[in-house]
């Protein structure tokens, strides 16, 4: 990884991410497209997001970007004012850097690719 990349994660569920390998961009999950923007997470902020957001669900994957690729990416504050990515347009799924899946560990937490 270089110096100047800065990944930021979307945790979705894997029929919206195959949808979206079909259309060639990813337009959002529901609460996406309510809020008007695509979710993101820092590193630091993603485990937090999938506790609070995602608890207990099962096929959801992770997918990793480079923020610097986003051109409609804003950094605005949000949980405890923390700054997060948004993107206000949709993702091409050729931004993402990797998919991962993100399984569910016994205690229903999710375990993260990243560890």
């Amino acid at each position: 990884m270089t110096a100047s990349r800065c990944l930021i994660y979307k945790i979705c569920p894997r029929p919206l991410w195959e949808a979206a390998i079909a259309a060639g961009q990813f337009e959002g999950a529901p609460v996406d497209v309510a809020d008007g923007y695509i979710h993101f997470s820092a590193l630091e902020q993603v485990r937090e997001t999938a506790a609070k957001h995602f608890a207990g669900q099962e096929d959801l994957l992770l997918v990793a970007v480079d923020a610097a690729t986003l051109a409609q990416l804003k950094w605005e504050p949000s949980r405890g004012g923390a700054l997060f990515p948004h993107l206000y347009g949709p993702l091409p799924v050729s931004a993402a850097l990797w998919v991962r899946p993100l399984p569910l560990n016994a205690d229903g937490s999710h375990s993260f690719p990243l560890d």
